[in-house]
């Protein structure tokens, strides 16, 4: 967003700059021409008063050889100084007085232009000259005599001075506008900074609420009023959403607590009647107390669940940890399970590695993810735990042989109670993998799925490593 502020302040300005610079850069470019043209239309202006003397002088409009020669070396002179041809030509164009005798008025062009306008009795008027062409600005004025035009006066000069001047005059104004720029570019980061900054913190803190962290709260003094207003009302509905969101929690603890009592104590009731019950009820005793067990199990899987959402939004405490020695101790809490349904781990990777974790959170996670990967995998098959160090981070990968997932349906693995349809036959709350990511995303941990090839669930957790 800052970025997209920037580049329009910043193409604003610089329209603006381009507004402003271009007429005044025209305008520069005009002065200097004008400059010139009043030079070359005085000198041009005091040959042809010259020769206009001389022809008072000598009553004869085309002068004599010693009458010419004042006009003559005072053309030279001006020719060896400045460079700029002079001449004195008679109404058909041919030469009278040169500063060079090589000198010939151009048969087209501007200078031809200049000769015509001034043989009408008209000072001529130079075009417009700008850097990049390469032209020589030839200025006329007429001379006359007895009321009528004799003669023209021209001086045509090449204008590599005049563009350089020009040139050097845009350099500057074009400097100056990419400073104007620079300035205006820090003063618009400054800005966009003291803009965007209650923008970025609210953000910051709608993505930690949007990852559990429930207690992000954002300062309602800083921005504009409306800035200002949009945070306190952030901080009110953030306020409601972990109210209600600690009520949901509360409630789903409690319940699991209360109604463990009354559950184990149907459980025995139960027990006691099947002493008084005949033979032939068994079968539907046994399905009585196979749904109690589950509903237990289901409430103590709440609870802990409860208890883990607890601990997210309370301190950890993260300490050096050899992860690959709680791996094993897990993987050897489960092995005995696994042999009587014929299964076996197979642990890959270093046999030490210290990683920052919490135990305890670690340890429930990785009971709830073994238990899942137990469950689904077939008799006989292979459960693959493989550790090792990725940057500064240590990814622990359980890879089973169940059914595996559909690709649509891994983003919904670890939501409460979802299962696949295809496992609906698989006892379980589908709260297990819940527990998993809440436990290792309150202790700076996350969880990913994936499907493993050939068929099976990839599960990745990955921890802090110790340093």
């Amino acid at each position: 967003m800052r970025t997209r502020l920037l580049a329009l302040l910043l193409a604003l300005m610089a329209a603006v700059l381009l507004a402003l610079g271009i007429p005044l850069a025209v305008s520069r470019a005009d002065v200097h021409q004008q400059e010139v043209m009043r030079d070359r239309a005085d000198d041009t202006a005091r040959f042809a008063a010259q020769y206009q003397t001389a022809i008072r002088q000598g009553q004869d409009v085309e002068l004599q050889a010693a009458d010419r020669k004042p006009l003559s070396a005072a053309l030279e002179q001006y020719y060896s100084v400045y460079g700029i041809h002079a001449a004195v030509l008679d109404r058909n164009g041919d030469v009278l007085v040169a500063s060079d005798a090589e000198y010939r008025l151009p048969h087209s062009g501007q200078a031809r232009e200049a000769f015509a306008e001034a043989r009408a009795g008209r000072q001529s008027e130079a075009p417009q000259v700008w850097p990049w062409q390469d032209r020589t600005i030839t200025v006329a004025v007429p001379v006359v005599y007895g009321g009528d035009v004799v003669a023209v006066a021209v001086t045509e000069s090449v204008t590599v001075k005049m563009r350089d001047r020009i040139w050097d005059n845009w350099l500057f104004l074009g400097a100056g506008e990419a400073i104007a720029v620079l300035a205006a570019l820090l003063a618009a980061g400054r800005l966009t900074g003291t803009i965007l900054r209650p923008v970025q913190v609210l953000d910051k803190a709608t993505h930690e609420i949007a990852t559990g962290k429930l207690g992000a709260r954002v300062a309602a003094a800083q921005g504009p009023p409306e800035l200002r207003r949009l945070a306190k009302a952030f901080n009110e509905m953030a306020d409601n959403v972990e109210t209600v969101v600690e009520q949901q929690r509360a409630f789903a603890a409690d319940a699991s607590h209360q109604l463990r009592n009354p559950l184990s104590a149907l459980l025995l009731r139960i027990e006691e009647l099947g002493l008084s019950l005949p033979p032939e009820h068994s079968d539907t005793l046994d399905g009585v107390r196979e749904e109690g067990r589950r509903l237990t199990h289901v409430l103590d899987e709440l609870l802990a669940l409860a208890l883990a959402e607890n601990a997210a939004n309370t301190a950890t405490h993260r300490v050096p940890l050899d992860v690959a020695a709680l791996v094993r101790e897990r993987i050897d809490a489960w092995e005995p399970l696994a042999r009587a349904r014929g299964q076996h781990f197979d642990q890959q990777g270093p046999r030490a590695l210290t990683g920052n974790v919490d135990p305890i959170a670690l340890g429930s996670a990785l009971d709830a993810i073994l238990d899942n990967a137990l469950k689904f995998s077939p008799d006989d098959a292979e459960i693959a735990v493989a550790l090792a160090a990725v940057g500064g981070r240590l990814e622990l990968r359980v890879a089973d042989r169940g059914p595996g997932l559909e690709p649509s349906e891994l983003r919904r693995v670890g939501d409460r109670f979802w299962r696949s349809s295809h496992h609906q036959n698989v006892d379980g709350s589908g709260l297990g993998l819940s527990i998993a990511r809440t436990l290792l995303r309150a202790t700076g941990g996350d969880i990913e799925f994936a499907s493993r090839d050939g068929g099976g669930l990839v599960v990745t957790v990955t921890v802090d490593r110790a340093v």
